[in-house]
This record gives structure tokens, sequence and C-alpha cells, in this order.
């Protein structure tokens, strides 16, 4: 039986709109509308098991996945959404053992969750500026438990060299992602994905005139949204909420054009 033990982190889960991620003290509590959730009463319980507030409310103890921690994680800027991550690592091919570039870790969300996939042979090399948003990211990494598998920058990459190569992807979510391309491009192997996360069409514009410039092929800009479902019997419908638009995203590969 895969028991749940003090410091084993659970999702206490109501309903899709009431949710806690937690890790499990002997005498914590978590006090919500449905009552008080007793952390020693998880302990001990199976994953998947059900726990009863003591307002006769009951809540189901899950396994906290990727999603769940990337939907719960502390915000210190825009997060990258699952919709949107589960399309990167399938267009740019990303699996266990390859190596990821970051520029602008933000608050970590895109960091944890590819180091979660190319783990345990693989690794994230993030870099961003701003020393705020690198200790959010840095929290938000290390609950995930994707530590050992990111090495954190404060550096700019234009000003400096990180003296990386042979990266299998790079993924850069800045305002202005066309002045990093020089320094994306020396660290990529060739035919390796590129990404770039850009909140206008105007960024989308500037952003392939210049992969084009800097040889990068099969170009592809998208953007995914999300809509639920309320599936019950005899009145389904579509959900009133949703994640709607979130960012347009940008693929490209790294190619050799030939030109003198």
């Amino acid at each position: 039986m895969d028991e749940i033990r003090a410091n084993s982190h659970v999702l206490f889960f109501f309903n899709h709109s009431k949710k806690w991620l937690t890790r499990i003290t002997r005498d914590g509590a978590l006090h919500t509308h449905i009552g008080v959730i007793r952390h020693a009463d998880a302990i001990g319980k199976e994953y998947g098991s059900r726990l009863v507030t003591n307002k006769e409310k009951y809540v189901y103890l899950l396994r906290p996945t990727m999603y769940d921690y990337t939907m719960k994680l502390q915000h210190g800027t825009q997060i990258v959404y699952p919709k949107d991550i589960g399309y990167i690592i399938a267009r740019a091919g990303i699996g266990s053992g390859q190596n990821v570039l970051e520029i602008g870790t933000g608050s970590g969300s895109l960091t944890s969750f590819m180091a979660s996939v190319v783990r345990p042979r693989g690794h994230v090399y993030t870099f961003d500026v701003d020393e705020r948003f690198i200790e959010v990211a840095r929290r938000n990494i290390e609950r995930a438990g994707m530590e050992k598998y990111v090495t954190m920058h404060n550096q700019d990459v234009r000003e400096s060299d990180p003296g990386l190569e042979g990266m299998d992807v790079a993924l850069v979510d800045l305002g202005d992602p066309w002045t990093v391309l020089p320094q994306v491009r020396g660290m990529l192997r060739s035919s390796g994905a590129f990404f770039s996360v850009c909140p206008t069409m105007n960024q989308l514009e500037r952003l392939t005139a210049s992969l084009v410039e800097h040889e990068f092929t099969d170009i592809e800009c998208t953007e995914h949204i999300v809509r639920t479902i309320e599936a019950r019997e005899g009145k389904t419908r579509h959900s009133f909420q949703g994640v709607g638009h979130t960012a347009y995203l940008c693929h490209a590969r790294k190619a050799h054009f030939g030109r003198d």
C-alpha cells in the first residue's frame, strides 16, 4: 500500500475549484470552509483515500502531479500554463536525458515541468536577471522536488557567455526574445528546437523575421485554448469557466541555410 507519511505532499481534493496542496506534518491542520482537515488523519492512509472533516464534508487524498504543482505554485510573474507546456513538450519532442536551456525563469512553472520530463539523466539550465524572481522560482522548484535537475543562473546571456553548448531545446520567455537569438543559436545543437512564449502578435511578427535572419526553419506560431465540459447525465454543457488565451507560442528549429 502506498501510504501517506509525514513530509509527504498531498492534494486535498474537494472539487475542481476547492483543492489544497499541502506538505503533511504530524501536528498540522488546514482550516477551510468545509471544515478542519487534520494532517494526522491523513498519515497512514493510502493515496486516493477519503478523509472526513469535522463538518462531515469529505476530501480525497491525491498524490500531486506536476500539473497540480504548476497550478498551485507561488506566482512572481505570469506562469506558463499546462495547456501550453504540454504542446511545447510534444512539438519539441522533449524526453528523458535531454538538456534544456531556459532564458527567463519567471516563477519556475515551465522550469519544474521540464525538469520532471528530462530527469533523471537530463538537466535544465535556466537564466534570469531578476534575483526576486529567481528566489520565488527556487522555492517553487524545491516544492516540486525538482531542484536536483535544475541549475539556476542570475545572469544576462546577452552580456556574458554562459559556456553551454549542445542544448537539445531552448525555451525563451522574454518580452524581446529576438535579442537573444545569436546566443541561443550558439548554445543549441543543430536541428535543436526553439520555443518562445509571446504575449502579443506584434512580438510574433518581429520574432519570426529574426528567426529567418538567424537561420531557423520549421517556424510555427500557435495559440492553445482549453474549454472544459460539465458532463452530467441529461444536462451536459460547456463550462462557464475555463482557461482561454494565455500566450502565443512560436516554435522553430536551428538549421543551416548555406549562406556565404
